[in-house]
């Protein structure tokens, strides 16, 4: 929004300034981070006078999660918000990248709030139906891999990017949309099964997007997609103002989620967090690179699936619980332990998703 007032510059003036990304995002950062500060503790007050009872906990899951009964759930909706506020500050809105994003990220915000208001309102862990959430959940990630496709110059239209091969291109013709699809769809529902700690889902969310936004802003730049031999997508860099206030958000809610929490982040924070990585990748053309740099959500996912699937072909288990946080709560690794590794594992992958932009 503030992009407007470069129409008032010189070229050497103060706002000469707001034609930088790098300025606006550092700028959507502070804006987010202290929007979170500011209506973080009104917010958690209101949950938890509206709520009661809090987030139910689940019978079947580790004991000490019973200590944890009456915290209010819901607190995505602060992150949502300070991301909201300041992207839409500090973003240009004539950006289809940015819409797209945002497009996504809170239509899945929409569908962890459903799910979250149905839990707290019955009193129950089911919720919303998950063959609905899964569904609503393509329908959002069709129409957003669809815009993407046209919004994308037409040599990356449809076409699936390898890292480490330089000017490599596979086209997926229209199987591009599906396969999006999968990419958003999984994320999404990748980052909702790691949400089962105080802080272990935001921190990695947030590493995540740290280095998708670095990465938008390099494959948006012309001069640093020549020099690493990465491929050119134009206007992705300003999606580098969205990480940046995600980030920025994200420390706001992880200062009242951090052990113990005082808000759980929720379907409506997981979901949409998700969502967006998900749609980051697919806009960058970096959907692969989101498998490694978001690794821990995929293992756990994969923890998740494969505890099912042999369950129904042998009726035994492979971990003690699924997913694989509460396998290790279960071996006895306090909390704060499998958090703090957890946020390591995810930074280590993150930096190796990095290092694929410059191995060629």
């Amino acid at each position: 929004m503030l992009y407007w007032l470069t129409e008032f510059s010189d070229g050497g003036d103060v706002f000469n300034l707001f034609r930088y990304i790098t300025f606006r995002a550092g700028m959507a950062f502070f804006t987010a981070l202290i929007f979170g500060f500011i209506f973080g503790l009104p917010l958690i007050n209101l949950l938890r006078r509206r709520q009661g009872k809090g987030q139910p906990i689940r019978d079947d899951g580790p004991q000490t999660h019973f200590a944890k009964a009456g915290t209010p759930t819901m607190g995505g909706l602060l992150i949502l918000s300070a991301l909201l506020f300041s992207t839409l500050l500090w973003a240009r809105l004539d950006n289809p990248y940015v819409w797209i994003v945002l497009g996504v990220t809170f239509a899945f915000g929409l569908i962890g709030f459903a799910d979250d208001y149905a839990k707290v309102s019955k009193q129950n862990t089911k919720g919303v139906s998950s063959k609905l959430r899964f569904i609503l959940g393509l329908i959002i990630a069709a129409a957003a891999c669809t815009a993407a496709a046209f919004a994308h110059p037409e040599p990356l239209a449809y076409q699936l990017a390898l890292p480490v091969f330089k000017n490599t291109l596979i086209n997926l013709g229209w199987f591009f949309v599906p396969f999006g699809m999968i990419v958003i769809v999984g994320s999404a529902n990748a980052v909702n099964l790691t949400d089962g700690l105080d802080g272990l889902a935001i921190m990695p969310v947030m590493i995540a997007a740290g280095t998708l936004g670095v990465i938008a802003y390099v494959v948006g730049n012309y001069n640093y997609t020549e020099y690493l031999g990465v491929h050119f997508v134009p206007g992705t860099g300003e999606l580098l103002i969205f990480t940046a206030a995600l980030f920025g958000g994200g420390l706001g809610f992880l200062w009242y989620n951090a052990p113990p929490a005082a808000v759980f982040m929720g379907d409506t924070g997981s979901l949409a967090l998700g969502g967006a990585l998900g749609a980051i990748a697919v806009c960058t053309k970096h959907e692969i690179v989101l498998a490694i740099v978001g690794g821990l959500f995929v293992v756990e996912a994969l923890s998740v699936i494969i505890q099912v699937l042999y369950f129904k072909r042998t009726g035994r288990r492979v971990f003690l619980m699924a997913p694989i946080h509460h396998h290790f709560e279960k071996k006895g690794w306090a909390e704060p332990q499998i958090v703090i590794r957890f946020w390591i594992i995810s930074l280590i992958l993150a930096l190796i998703g990095l290092a694929t932009l410059k191995l060629r």
